[in-house]
C-alpha cells in the first residue's frame, strides 16, 4: 500500500505542470471576452450616460483637464466592474469601449481606479 502511494507520487511529480508560465505565455481569448475600458477623451461628450447605466456604480464623471478646458469625464472602478459592458453599448460616441486586455493587476486597491487619463 505504501509503495502504491508513492509510485503514484512520482507519477504525478514528473508530468509536466497543467498552469501556463504566464506572462511569457498567455492563454488564447475568446472573440466577445472583456477586459479593460479604453476611452478616447476626444471624442467624449460628458454626457454622463455610461455613469448612470453602470450596475455596480463603478463608473463616476470626474473632473478632466483637456486642451479645450475642464470636461467631465468616466473615472472606472475595475475593482468593482462587472465587465457588462452596457457603458460601451449605451455611448454615443462610442467613445469608452471594453478591450481584451487583461493587465490591470494591483497591490493597492486604489490603482484599481483609473482616472480618465489612465483609460488610453
Amino acid at each position: 500500500m505504501i509503495l502504491k502511494s508513492i509510485s503514484k507520487t512520482a507519477r504525478e511529480a514528473i508530468k509536466p505542470p497543467f498552469t501556463l508560465e504566464f506572462p511569457e505565455e498567455r492563454e488564447d481569448l475568446v472573440d466577445n471576452y472583456r477586459g479593460i475600458h479604453k476611452l478616447d477623451m476626444q471624442t467624449c461628450i460628458s454626457c454622463g450616460a455610461c455613469a448612470r447605466i453602470c450596475p455596480n456604480q463603478c463608473i463616476d464623471m470626474v473632473d478632466t483637464f483637456t486642451e479645450k478646458g475642464v470636461k467631465k469625464m468616466p473615472q472606472v472602478n475595475l475593482e468593482r466592474c462587472l465587465f457588462c459592458a452596457d457603458c460601451e453599448e449605451v455611448c454615443p460616441t462610442h467613445c469608452l469601449i471594453l478591450t481584451k486586455d487583461t493587465s490591470f493587476e494591483a497591490f493597492d486597491r486604489r490603482d484599481l481606479i483609473k482616472r480618465p487619463e489612465d483609460l488610453k
